[in-house]
């Protein structure tokens, strides 16, 4: 564990002599007779090293004869590759050390530039055959040829390699007696080849994570209060836990309180590392700059300037996984077009996340679209700490605004309503102020709806109740958006069973709509809506239907025959009428209805399905059991098409048609 890039090779046995490059000699001391040939410095094993299942998978690849390219990857999967601080270099060196009395030449080289690769080719070849050359490529060429004829064995281990072109014709050969490790953090399809082998290095398991910090605080046991949870904050990245291990001790704090540190978005990342010069096991950078150089390199490739922006777009949503069709939506083109000042297209903010995947900074997975996007909570926290106030806003509206072009109006894919849920609340504990401007955003709103839609009513009830607390902290009182969260609070609660204190809340936003909305405003009629529905099974549907009536002029008048609302009012006021015995009206006011939502609205929309559902439960009601049972059937059949199968309304026709069933069979 440790990081993953170190400083440049040198030789372990000493100056050589011999010959002379770029206007350094080196003083040629002979090796050890019969011991193996070293050259580079292979890292020291870093305190508290963890054994990991990845290295038996490193070493039976390169057991097997093939390449092994070391990479790191934040979520693990088997086409991934790296993220830096996951341990790639310890790993590697860990390697190099088991084998290194089974080898004759063991060469490890810190590879992080092409010129570093050519300068230690040389170095090497020059002592071990004198040979020399004003043709800065021969050495390197003789090097490879001379590992090519080689019948001892032999490892070579590259850290650290930027770029694939470093690597180009300095690859070295495959032979049944070499064993070859590239570490990296690239996983782009030129790191891959005949007889190379991506082997993807994760983070720590939270087990790993765990075992390493009481190790790191073993003789201060009493610094180790919510260790676990610490591990589960910074993403069981190495590096991470090392330097907060590190800071831990340097300020003789629990690691609690470094949580409580790390939570505070006021402190950077950086701040919670120790000094540049009291890093930990030859760290050269604090965790916050271990990515800077990958962020630029990614940005600078095709399409260049447009994979910095879409980072920083990621690091206010879930890292768990973010929708990829998000990242090519309108919001989120148009927003890359004033930052690129160019038109941005869907397929150029699709190569820009692949920039930066290449360079490990998310893993992307478009076969995996819910979750097609995932990135380290660090990697986001760092990205974050580097935005001004004004950047922030602009990126937590354009992801505000992603999220509800994105959202389905008729949510059938349980897992991506989950998946748009979890990034609106992460949105929203990032950038809370920035999404209560003006007036709460409407994603805010979409989260709790969906939550009550998909059955999860109490769930809903909770979340617009803390909603509407942050409306009336950003808002006041009075706000239209204060009182919309409260509506949806009242509606949520009646849904999960609370009829009383339902009313009762929605009898007072009635009446402060009113007040400043006015009686004809759509949310003050909406609220006259649902507050009659909720009054109806609660008391006399004579009153309830007189209030409808009521309600439905005033619609009609203010808003239209074809207005939604004026078409649930008909549909609840249809229903008022057979609950109160008069099913022929029920049956022939729920037949109009449905031709007009469909007319309207269309066959397959919910308000379409849900009269259909209503007009065969009347019809059961006046005795057609036949007909009820027919038109359940159907409306099951398009309501798991539509809606899908676990969607109340399916479920709710699902009830339903066994009740007529088994009314048919006389039980």
């Amino acid at each position: 564990m440790g990081s993953d890039t170190h400083n440049s090779a040198e030789r372990l046995e000493g100056v050589q002599a011999g010959a002379i490059y770029g206007g350094v000699h080196y003083n040629q001391v002979p090796q050890q007779a019969g011991g193996p040939r070293r050259y580079g410095v292979v890292p020291s094993r870093v305190d508290c090293f963890q054994e990991r299942a990845v290295a038996e998978e490193l070493a039976a690849t390169v057991a097997s004869g093939a390449t092994a390219v070391l990479t790191g990857s934040a979520g693990g999967t088997s086409v991934l590759a790296g993220l830096g601080g996951v341990g790639k270099t310890q790993l590697a060196a860990n390697y190099a050390e088991s084998v290194a009395d089974q080898v004759e030449l063991l060469v490890w080289i810190t590879a992080t530039s092409r010129q570093a690769i050519l300068t230690e080719y040389a170095t090497i070849i020059a002592d071990l055959t004198g040979y020399q050359s004003t043709d800065p490529d021969a050495p390197a060429k003789r090097f490879l040829a001379y590992l090519a004829t080689m019948t001892g064995r032999w490892l070579i281990v590259l850290d650290d390699v930027q770029s694939p072109a470093d690597l180009r014709d300095l690859w070295p050969p495959t032979t049944s007696v070499g064993q070859v490790v590239v570490t990296t953090r690239r996983r782009d399809s030129a790191m891959r080849g005949t007889n190379r082998r991506v082997v993807d290095v994760d983070t720590f398991s939270p087990a790993e994570s765990l075992a390493f910090l009481e190790l790191k605080l073993a003789d201060h046991s009493h610094l180790l209060a919510e260790a676990e949870n610490l591990a589960n904050d910074l993403g069981h990245l190495p590096l991470a836990l090392a330097q907060a291990a590190a800071y831990v001790l340097d300020r003789d704090i629990t690691c609690a309180e470094y949580r409580e540190r790390l939570a505070d978005q006021g402190n950077s990342l950086e701040s919670l590392a120790p000094e540049q010069d009291c890093l930990p096991e030859d760290h050269r950078e604090p965790v916050a700059r271990t990515w800077a150089l990958s962020v630029q390199l990614a940005n600078d490739l095709n399409p260049a300037g447009l994979a910095k922006p879409l980072l920083e777009l990621a690091s206010v949503l879930d890292p768990n996984g973010i929708p990829g069709n998000v990242f090519v939506s309108e919001a989120v083109r148009e927003y890359l077009g004033k930052v690129a000042e160019h038109p941005v297209t869907a397929a150029g903010a699709r190569d820009a996340l692949r920039c930066l995947h290449r360079l490990s900074l998310i893993n992307h997975d478009a076969q995996k679209p819910h979750r097609a996007v995932r990135v380290h909570a660090l990697v986001q926290r760092t990205t974050r700490d580097s935005l001004f106030e004004t950047q922030l806003k602009s990126l937590a509206r354009c992801a505000a605004d992603a999220l509800t072009e994105v959202w389905p109006e008729i949510e059938k894919d349980t897992t991506l309503s989950q998946v748009l849920r979890a990034n609106t609340m992460t949105l929203h504990a990032i950038a809370e102020q920035h999404l209560w401007d003006s007036s709460g955003h409407v994603v805010l709103f979409e989260a709790g709806r969906s939550l009550g839609q998909c059955g999860r009513v109490s769930e809903a009830a909770s979340y617009f109740e803390q909603l509407r607390t942050v409306a009336e902290r950003h808002l006041g009182l009075d706000h239209v958006g204060t009182l919309t969260a409260r509506h949806n609070l009242a509606y949520w609660r009646s849904e999960a069973g609370d009829t009383t204190t339902a009313i009762t809340e929605l009898q007072t936003v009635l009446t402060d709509r009113i007040r400043i909305l006015g009686p004809d405003h759509l949310d003050t009629l909406n609220t006259r809506h649902d507050l009659v529905y909720w009054h109806g099974p609660a008391g006399d549907p004579t009153t309830a239907i007189t209030d409808y009536k009521a309600l439905l002029a005033d619609c009609i008048r203010i808003l239209g025959p074809d207005h939604p609302t004026t078409l649930s009012t008909r549909h609840n006021l249809a229903n008022r009428r057979g609950q109160a015995g008069d099913t022929t009206t029920a049956i022939t006011n729920h037949e109009a209805v449905l031709a007009d939502r469909i007319r309207i609205l269309g066959p397959d929309h919910p308000g379409t399905l849900a009269t259909r559902h209503n007009l065969a439960y009347w019809r059961g009601q006046a005795g057609d059991t036949t007909t009820a049972i027919t038109n359940h059937e159907a409306v099951l059949a398009d309501r798991i098409r539509i809606l899908g199968p676990d969607h109340p309304g399916t479920l709710a026709t699902r009830r339903s048609l066994a009740h007529w069933r088994k009314h048919a069979a006389g039980r």
